[in-house]
């Protein structure tokens, strides 16, 4: 084996999914698999140190600073623990303590499987927070933390100066509930809660954050000026009663066996828990043991964190059939012999698209090996041709939608293989719920299960039929398909409110493939109607800010197709708004240059609402107040936003205000 080729491949693999795991909060490979490839990589720089270089992944930190975020340096670096993979790499690090320290009493505790995160806090009230980023330099989502209920606004004892690191995670439960959503909308199927909750946090609209209910654990005390402590476990206990949700259930051990069969029970149990861990971690508990330790240049020499194998199992494909997304998508789905997994029963898992099935050589009937991606999605890693039967039939997608019988064509230079009928049902239904969700249209109380329940009883053929639900009215409360007389009287007027919306909301709800409500509204705020839009041309819409080739492409396709032009006529003719507001008002650029902070409850529009208005009028909406904001919008139960812009001498307005002003 070359081992200067095989180093530089290990460099490059390990770089790439760093970006994949820090930076997109996409992770292409399980924790399991890159921690193979770092191991790898430490081992070969260690046994050919000429080889050694001081920007090798494996002495920094993965991620960068987001660009969109407020940039923040670190008090304290913000670094990773050693990873170890065995029972006896434990022992050695147990012994080498006991060798070094005399005495040493361990802490072991749970590996939150998370965004790390750093809290400041100035004479007792939360006053920033911070993602770890490089190790050095973080970025500041204060305003998304302040929508994670666990996390203290204040604390009792008001020290001077404190800095605890925790772990922002989502749990099983909220995370099956984001991806049922996404599933009912045909969205994009999260693979993993850490890569969900990553990714949330990083988002510029804090409303995310409170939408998928993000929690946090705080595991370690950074800084604490005015309270002096002896160890880690009594920093922890003392954190509890400031408030904090800290490192559950850690134990206190005192030799090598008491640390492993800690770590074994934590192994036993962890499929049990309502959030996801990757690892245990062992620490040494003295702080003045710690500072006699140190660190080295990547991670502290006085811990540890044991990383468990993924569980795998042996199943069999049964069937493997197909489904159909909201934009056509055909997914392929294996249809396992049911097995426990990771604490759960797993009869199902998704095959992606042909290639996947073809690259890891899955046919029905075969034995296959499983595992749940981040211990939580189940994924078919392989085959085991050995074990497959004579019966066994190699699986290819249908060229014919399952549900409609259009064609189905591969995507041009892509994997992907779609329906391509006007007419198909389940792509009808997908497209309904997308158009009514809380992202397009907004229609309260049009849920799928509502949706799905009126399409198959034949009220709803296409999204213009939703707006000629109110003839039927007396017959839905005859038939009770969706509730009774309040419920349908609730949703007709949630349907006829939906009618004055503006075109960047029917353009979302439109499904046009990747349009989403962002991209709507510049193409709201650039084109006067739905008319003009319908007209553009590739050399108009490519100039738009972030437009790229095959965004524009796509919209181009979607309004040259004869169907999606009736299907406008007809939304047209039952009274949907067809101007563009935001168009107009951009003429009115009165709030040009002008920067507004939202913070409170506004009393009788939304945060999101407030956003666009400012927007419509050529201002900018920021998360953070500084000396450059204009004005700060306050609501009711105004927060540190409020105190920050006084101290500033920012001018505070109220919603009258902010009315007046554009009046």
């Amino acid at each position: 084996m070359d081992i200067k080729k095989r180093i530089e491949e290990l460099r490059k693999t390990i770089e790439y999914h760093n970006d994949r795991y820090y930076n997109q909060d996409d992770a292409e490979i399980s924790d399991y698999e890159y921690d193979q490839l770092s191991l790898e990589l430490r081992k070969l720089e260690q046994e050919h140190p000429e080889l050694a270089l001081t920007n090798s992944p494996t002495q920094k930190v993965g991620g960068t600073a987001k660009r969109e975020l407020r940039k923040v340096q670190h008090d304290v670096p913000v670094i990773s623990l050693q990873d170890v993979f065995s029972k006896e790499e434990v022992y050695s690090f147990v012994n080498k303590m006991i060798q070094e320290l005399g005495d040493p009493t361990f802490v072991v505790e749970r590996k939150i499987d998370g965004l790390s995160v750093v809290l400041r806090y100035n004479d007792g009230n939360l006053v920033e927070g911070i993602t770890r980023g490089d190790g050095l330099v973080g970025e500041s989502v204060y305003e998304n933390l302040l929508e994670i209920q666990s996390i203290p606004r204040t604390i009792p004892t008001k020290l001077p100066y404190l800095e605890v690191r925790g772990e922002v995670y989502m749990s099983a439960e909220a995370f099956e509930k984001a991806n049922r959503k996404q599933e009912e909308t045909g969205g994009k199927i999260y693979q993993t809660a850490r890569n969900l909750a990553a990714g949330s946090l990083r988002q510029l609209d804090p409303g995310i954050v409170r939408e998928r209910n993000l929690d946090i654990y705080v595991f370690n005390l950074e800084i604490c000026q005015g309270k002096d402590f002896s160890s880690h476990s009594e920093s922890l206990n003392w954190l509890s009663t400031q408030g904090f949700p800290i490192s559950p259930e850690f134990m206190i051990c005192k030799t090598a066996d008491e640390v492993w069969e800690c770590i074994s029970k934590i192994g036993e149990t962890r499929w049990q828990l309502s959030f996801g861990i990757d690892g245990a971690v062992v620490k040494v508990d003295s702080l003045d043991d710690r500072k006699r330790l140190g660190i080295t240049s990547k991670v502290p020499r006085w811990a540890v964190a044991f990383k468990y194998p993924p569980e795998q199992k042996e199943t069999v494909v049964e069937d493997i059939k197909v489904q159909v997304g909201r934009t056509g998508r055909l997914t392929p789905l294996a249809i396992l012999k049911p097995v426990k997994i990771a604490g759960t029963t797993v009869s199902r898992a998704t095959l992606h698209n042909q290639d996947y099935i073809d690259s890891k050589d899955i046919q029905i009937g075969d034995t296959v090996i499983i595992q749940k991606a981040g211990d939580i999605i189940p994924e078919v890693l392989k085959s085991i041709p050995e074990k497959r039967p004579d019966t066994a039939k190699r699986y290819i997608i249908p060229d014919k939608c399952p549900m409609c019988g259009a064609p189905a064509l591969r995507e041009e230079d892509g994997v992907e293989i779609r329906c391509t009928g006007s007419a198909c049902f389940a792509q009808a239904i997908r497209g309904v719920i997308y158009f009514a969700s809380k992202d397009a249209m907004n229609i309260e109380g049009f849920g799928p299960s509502s949706v799905e329940a009126l399409m198959s009883e034949g009220y709803i053929k296409d999204v213009a039929d939703i707006y000629l639900l109110k003839d039927s009215r007396d017959e839905l409360i005859t038939k009770g398909i969706v509730g009774k007389e309040k419920s349908i009287d609730n949703l007709l007027k949630a349907i006829e409110k939906s009618k004055d919306n503006d075109i960047d909301r029917l353009i979302t709800g439109f499904g046009i493939r990747n349009v989403g409500k962002q991209t709507a509204r510049v193409l709201a705020a650039n084109f006067q109607d739905i008319e003009s839009l319908e007209n553009a041309t590739y050399d108009q819409l490519i100039v738009l800010p972030d437009f790229g080739d095959i965004m524009v492409k796509d919209i181009l396709e979607f309004f040259s197709k004869s169907e999606n032009l009736l299907l406008i006529s007809k939304l047209k003719q039952v009274g949907i708004n067809m101007l563009s507001k935001a168009s107009v008002n951009k003429k009115d650029d009165r709030f040009s240059g002008k920067t507004f902070v939202l913070t409170g409850t506004l009393p009788s529009m939304t945060r999101e609402e407030a956003t666009e208005l400012i927007q419509m009028h050529g201002g900018k909406v920021s998360g953070s107040v500084s000396k450059r904001t204009s004005y700060v919008l306050a609501g009711e139960d105004a927060g540190s936003k409020l105190a920050k812009a006084q101290e500033l001498g920012v001018q505070v307005i109220g919603e009258e205000e902010l009315k007046n002003m554009l009046n």
